[in-house]
């Protein structure tokens, strides 16, 4: 029943991208936590995993295609690239 999204990042513009982040978060009413070098995104619907966004890492979110989380969240990591480096995978 569930479905994932896998990625890895390797972000250069990191204050940009955290800015970016932020205008985006509140535009669409999701919550935005920062710690260290990394991002946490928080959406509102239950059964999807909040989105962590290193600045180098990788990892992962269960959305189990709920959308429009689930193409939110492919939006969110394929704009990583206009900040550094994205690859991103689902199962």
């Amino acid at each position: 029943m569930g479905h994932t999204i896998y990625y890895n990042t390797s972000i250069q513009k990191w204050c940009e991208f955290k800015k970016f982040m932020r205008k985006v978060c509140e535009g669409i009413g999701y919550q935005l936590e920062e710690e260290n070098e990394a991002l946490t995104i928080t959406p509102t619907k239950k059964g999807v995993e909040a989105l962590r966004i290193e600045k180098e890492g990788e990892g992962f979110a269960k959305t189990n295609l709920i959308e429009p989380e689930h193409s939110i969240y492919l939006l969110i990591l394929h704009s990583v690239s206009s900040f550094g480096s994205v690859s991103v995978w689902e199962d």
